[in-house]
């Protein structure tokens, strides 16, 4: 393999990148928990269903916590981390919907339609109706449930809301990503509306409050309105740190002697997120969940390097199926985990999730069969073996064909002009269009975006539509095995097919006029009643507006990155 690497940085000084001491029980802007209340006691028998948290993070980087080596502060994470269990082999999505669907749902995007990109604000698509949600199962083991935070996974009709899949309430945005104050979304030149939403109403009121701030003071609410003696879930998607890059001026400040100004703002997010992760922790202690709870805590995936972003050492970005894009930061703290203070290199991917914390809550999976995932709770508790041996990251008969790629190529069994990747044991095969395959540095210099080249650049790959890698030996994904070993490329594609003759068919419509925020008062909800399939038929013109529109201040800064993107993707080698 033919790699060079572009100069301008310092090796050494990206390998030794640390992260400043911080007192972890400094009190914070975030939350209103002025002291921690409890001491430190010995975990309790595991006599009930533990309390759920778990915490779903936006667009982090895999290099973006402390522990992985960063130059962001993460103290909260790190600590937390540092005293339950590491998952270093844990595996996401490249994307938003798909690692919010595989959570909620514990199968494979191929077994419910959601195989291709994500959903978008004016598609008629949702969740199945069909599947039954993990918050669902945990409501029938008793438990009371709450959302807050990013949906994203569809709201066309009332029956697609988080309060109609399992959750009792929600606060919080449907869409993919929106303004951090205003929580305006634009999808698109003039298709703008505002997205916080509040059980099934529009929270209008609630405009201004910066987000990371608002979900961690809602979790704190809930905890303190809740007992301690029934048991809980609360699912916390965090927007952050998901453009667009905004942040409270004192975080910014914090990192002011960083020169390049995107990672400076995104290093901001991520620390102020990670001290909702603390306030949260800490209400967790205040009002008695902390001795019988268990927090999850989990990227949606990879980070986007030309945001800010960093999955240094790992190869490629959000949005790609390189280790970069779908490789995640997970770890699991919890007083009731029997061996604390490790490391797990068990396999897990984000489909564990649901059949594992529905046992944890004693809940019944005897009627949702065919889940993907598997219960590895005694794989992070004890240090047993993962029950899990492969990884289906995805097949994607609608992204776009690779040029070079043939079912020749694929020994008469598989057309690798198919965007496809799969795992089994320590063996990767990626057939079709990957993605953007550089290895990119932290964002260390002054420039934006010019910095963003000081990559290693790989010069090899033009005409090929398969790789394999030995993941175990070679987690960096530096050296193509596939010339060499044709027989592991055989196997692995062999497991595709089988895959693929269980896929249902993709479920990505065309976008519907009548989404247009206009017609609901200048927000983004639903549209479509419970008799509307999902074509329809006519238009009609925008209707006056009850609340005074609200402007996008997004849709240049989207149109921005989505041409910066263009023109990295035309220039990818």
């Amino acid at each position: 393999m033919a790699v060079y690497a572009l100069t301008g940085f310092s090796l050494v000084s990206l390998l030794s990148f640390g992260y400043l001491s911080w007192d972890w029980m400094k009190p914070s802007l975030v939350a209103d928990v002025a002291t921690d209340p409890m001491e430190k006691s010995l975990p309790p028998a595991f006599a009930r269903p533990p309390h759920i948290i778990f915490i779903l993070t936006d667009d982090q980087g895999y290099h973006d916590v402390g522990y992985h080596g960063s130059d962001i502060q993460t103290p909260t994470l790190d600590r937390l981390a540092a005293e339950g269990v590491k998952l270093e082999n844990y595996y996401i999505q490249p994307i938003c919907t798909p690692s919010r669907s595989q959570l909620i749902t514990g199968r494979y995007q191929i077994h419910t339609g959601l195989q291709h990109s994500i959903i978008r604000p004016r598609q008629p698509n949702c969740l199945p109706l069909d599947q039954v949600t993990l918050p669902q199962k945990l409501q029938e083991a008793g438990y009371s449930t709450h959302m807050v935070g990013k949906w994203h996974l569809g709201f066309y009709k009332k029956e697609c809301l988080p309060t109609r899949r399992g959750f009792d309430t929600f606060l919080g945005s449907l869409t993919g990503n929106v303004d951090y104050y205003t929580y305006d979304n634009c999808d698109g030149p003039g298709v703008c509306g505002y997205d916080l939403h509040e059980g099934e109403d529009v929270a209008w009121d609630q405009s201004g409050k910066y987000s990371t701030f608002l979900y961690a003071q809602r979790v704190s609410k809930i905890l303190a309105s809740h007992s301690p003696k029934e048991p809980i879930f609360i699912y916390v998607a965090f927007q952050a740190v998901h453009t667009p890059l905004q942040s409270p001026k004192e975080y910014i400040y914090r990192y002011r002697s960083m020169g390049n100004v995107a990672r400076r703002k995104y290093a901001a997010m991520v620390t102020c997120m990670d001290e909702a992760v603390k306030n949260i922790t800490w209400a967790l202690k205040k009002y008695g969940y902390y001795d019988n709870s268990v927090i999850v805590f989990s990227t949606d995936n990879g980070g986007q390097t030309f945001s800010g972003g960093s999955n240094w050492p790992l190869r490629g970005r959000k949005g790609t199926y390189w280790e970069g894009g779908v490789r995640g930061i997970g770890f699991v703290h919890s007083p009731l985990i029997k061996r604390k203070r490790r490391t797990s290199w068990a396999l897990v991917h984000i489909t564990d999730w649901y059949p594992t914390l529905v046992s944890l809550a004693r809940g019944n999976l005897s009627n949702v069969p065919g889940l993907d995932g598997y219960n590895v709770w005694p794989a992070i508790s004890e240090g047993k073996e993962s029950p899990r041996t492969e990884i289906l990251h995805n097949i994607d008969p609608l992204y776009n064909h690779a040029k070079y790629g043939s079912l020749e190529d694929g020994f008469g069994i598989w057309n690798t002009a198919v965007q496809a990747s799969i795992r089994v044991g320590e063996w990767k095969l990626l057939t079709g269009d990957p993605g953007y395959s550089d290895w990119i540095p932290p964002q260390t210099l002054t420039n934006f975006p010019g910095s963003w080249w000081n990559l290693e650049r790989l010069t090899d790959g033009l005409r090929k539509s398969v790789w394999l890698f030995n993941i175990t030996a070679d987690p960096y994904e530096r050296y193509d095995l596939s010339e060499q070993r044709p027989d592991v490329v055989r196997t692995l594609l062999t497991r595709l097919v089988h895959y693929n003759r269980t896929a249902i068919p993709v479920r990505y419509p065309a976008e519907n006029p009548r989404a247009h925020p206009d017609f609901n008062g200048g927000a983004w909800g639903p549209w479509a009643s419970e008799d509307d399939g999902e074509e329809w038929e006519g238009s009609r013109e925008p209707l006056k507006s009850r609340n005074k529109k609200k402007k996008c201040k997004i849709c240049k800064l989207r149109s921005f990155f989505r041409k910066l993107n263009t023109r990295l993707m035309s220039n990818r080698i």
